[in-house]
């Protein structure tokens, strides 16, 4: 297991943690979550030994192997499948001991053999899954990794840390670059992940359907809840909802939420999805105080003049290149229009909104614009666009030069640019900082008519929350591409599917398109062999049957010797799992200031209490800790 003990960790000047302590069981999912520039990234720099603690210890078993996600773009001529397999330390250690012709006899027979254990025949086919899985088409195999682009490498880079064979594995921000397809992926990839997991991500149903541990960075200190994320935040919301002083800021949050939910139940009949997202807004209700203390609060208010249609096409083909994507288009944009876009990878979801956009031409067909039609257009090259000697306010002051240096100062506070922040030239800002800015440009503009693509990348969890809160209010049409089923859950009413050529109607849910996605390969298109199987064939023709035979007869029996001591150290992790959330249920109670009057005998009964099950936990991982070495000692003498 992980053990931070009394652990502090400083920046500079800026202190990050300061004398705290956690504990992370072997298998567990943990995500990890905390307001930009808290201590994420240190955190996980500090568990794969690139800094060291201040003061207090890390301990990581010796024998564990390190996985993680690397952030920097790398330029290298190396092809899309070498540079995944590069992940396998072990199988390139081999692959180049046996092609180095230095060994023969039992010390070559010996490295064929240790070639079979790490599954080493099947490691280029484990490879193009991944490939596949993150998007890739075949094709892009041979290609050099120098000839993707920022986002495609970032995925390579994700590739090559899940090729890697590892006892635990730390994603940073994983889905920043994918679309919905891939997310799903790898949510089923990462839930028959058999290591530890540490996962940063503002993705709430990724969290949601990925872990079962939450370590939040507050005050300096790592705090632990049971559960995923949605537990987390009503855990958090029973706390701060004791707080007399946000009484007044909640009320207001809630009164939004109800606004919302009477604008929306006289269509609640309409549809599928329109019950199931009433279902999420009536949970709302209960998870809302979890944000009172965000640093976000804006609306979009949309142009006062309108046109029915907001924009309309006919008998339209639309591509990129004159390479035509989507035929047949038919289609109009109503004021009232909330629609969300679904379609495999490359179907032409992002083109269809460029040229709505006005981005890109029609190849063919009609279009006809609202007279009053005002588009508030977010891309990915939004960001890229923004002039970075420029501050948020100067951007501003140049579309509106009359406008008071007040009201950009109170419009920008919304959007987390508070004091002198507002003045400050962009060139150092986070991607998350410039994201918001693109909104707040968008915002600004009071457009009738959103076409967002992707809008939540490098968004953090508490900025996703309010711009949800954002789009439920605005009285405009919205168009909107996204991975983040949370925001589209919660913001769109209608559902379009993009594939095989055409954009029709998708009638059903997000659970539906997720259904439908399963049945079908990359493309859309129905499958006809599972990568399952595939990956099942390549391996039959690198094995004998009667090697996988002694190989099983070989593992049953080193099972059956370390079987008393897996045993026992299962019975000890259901133990320390069990003291850990009744201590978490216990220091939950002492949360509550009515323990802290006089004489109040039941503060010390909790208190005995308390260190009881403290002395409980401590012993069980003693005890935890002393069978691990003498498994790992017995493994090493087999």
């Amino acid at each position: 297991m992980i053990t931070l003990l009394d652990i502090s960790l400083q920046r500079g000047s800026k202190p990050l943690l300061e004398n705290t302590s956690l504990t992370i069981y072997p298998g567990q999912k943990v995500g990890l979550i905390g307001a930009n520039g808290s201590g994420k990234s240190s955190l996980f720099k500090l568990l794969l030994g690139q800094l060291h603690t201040d003061s207090g210890s890390c301990n990581i078993p010796k024998q564990w192997r390190i996985a993680h996600m690397a952030q920097e773009v790398r330029n290298s001529d190396r092809t899309a499948v070498d540079y995944i397999l590069d992940g396998d330390v072990e199988l390139r250690r081999l692959q180049r001991a046996i092609d180095s012709q230095q060994f023969e006899g039992e010390e070559l027979a010996k490295l064929y053999g240790q070639m079979e254990i790490v599954d080493g025949y099947t490691a280029t086919a484990r490879a193009q899954q991944l490939l596949h899985g993150l998007g890739f088409t075949p094709s892009d195999e041979a290609r050099a990794v120098s000839d993707f682009s920022g986002g495609w490498r970032i995925r390579l880079n994700l590739a090559q840390a899940l090729m890697c064979p590892s006892d635990l594995l730390l994603l940073d921000e994983p889905t920043n670059h994918l679309d919905l397809d891939t997310t799903l992926w790898l949510e089923k990839w990462l839930q028959s992940y058999p290591g530890t997991l540490i996962i940063v991500s503002h993705d709430r149903d990724f969290l949601d359907n990925v872990i079962n541990y939450i370590v939040s960075i507050e005050s300096h200190t790592l705090i632990a809840y049971n559960g995923n994320y949605s537990a987390f935040e009503q855990q958090q919301a029973q706390r701060l909802a004791q707080q007399q002083a946000a009484f007044e800021k909640q009320q207001q949050r809630i009164g939004e939420i109800e606004k919302f939910v009477r604008r929306f139940r006289a269509k609640a009949t309409k549809a599928r999805q329109a019950q199931s997202r009433l279902k999420e807004l009536e949970r709302m209700e209960l998870i809302a105080p979890a944000h009172i203390n965000s640093p976000f609060n804006f609306s979009i208010p949309a142009a006062e003049k309108i046109s029915t249609p907001l924009l309309a096409i006919t008998d339209a083909t639309i591509g990129y290149n004159n390479i035509p994507l989507i035929s047949g288009l038919n289609f109009s944009i109503l004021p009232e229009s909330r629609i969300g876009l679904l379609g495999p990878n490359g179907a032409g979801k992002s083109t269809l909104i460029k040229t709505l956009a006005g981005q890109l031409p029609l190849l063919k067909g009609k279009r006809v614009d609202g007279e009053n039609l005002a588009i508030g257009y977010f891309a990915q090259h939004q960001l890229e666009a923004l002039d970075l000697e420029a501050s948020p306010a100067l951007h501003l002051q140049r579309l509106s030069p009359k406008v008071s240096e007040q009201a950009i100062r109170s419009f920008l506070g919304g959007f987390g640019f508070h004091g002198d922040r507002a003045f400050e030239v962009i060139q150092h800002f986070s991607g998350g900082e410039k994201a918001r800015l693109a909104l707040a440009l968008i915002t600004w503009q009071r457009p009738n008519l959103l076409l967002l693509d992707e809008p939540t990348n490098h968004l953090d969890l508490e900025m996703r929350h309010a711009l949800t809160i954002a789009l439920q209010g605005f009285e405009g049409a919205i168009l909107v591409v996204s991975h983040d089923r949370h925001l589209l859950r919660n913001t769109v009413d209608d559902f379009l599917l993009v594939s095989g050529g055409k954009l029709e109607p998708f009638d059903g849910d997000l659970e539906d398109y997720q259904r439908w996605m399963s049945c079908r390969d990359q493309d859309g298109q129905p499958q006809q062999q599972s990568s399952q199987k595939r990956l099942t064939d390549s391996r039959t023709g690198s094995q004998s049957k009667s090697d996988k035979r002694e190989q099983r007869q070989a593992a049953a029996t080193r099972r059956e010797k370390l079987q008393p001591l897996t045993q026992e150290l299962k019975r000890l992790e259901k133990a320390m799992e069990k003291l850990t959330s009744e201590l978490a249920t216990l220091e939950q109670k002492l949360v509550d200031p009515s323990l802290y009057e006089e004489e109040n005998p039941q503060l010390q009964a909790l208190l005995i209490q308390q260190g009881s099950l403290r002395q409980q936990l401590s012993q069980a991982e003693e005890h935890w800790l002393s069978k691990s070495e003498e498994l790992e000692h017995q493994q090493a003498q087999m």
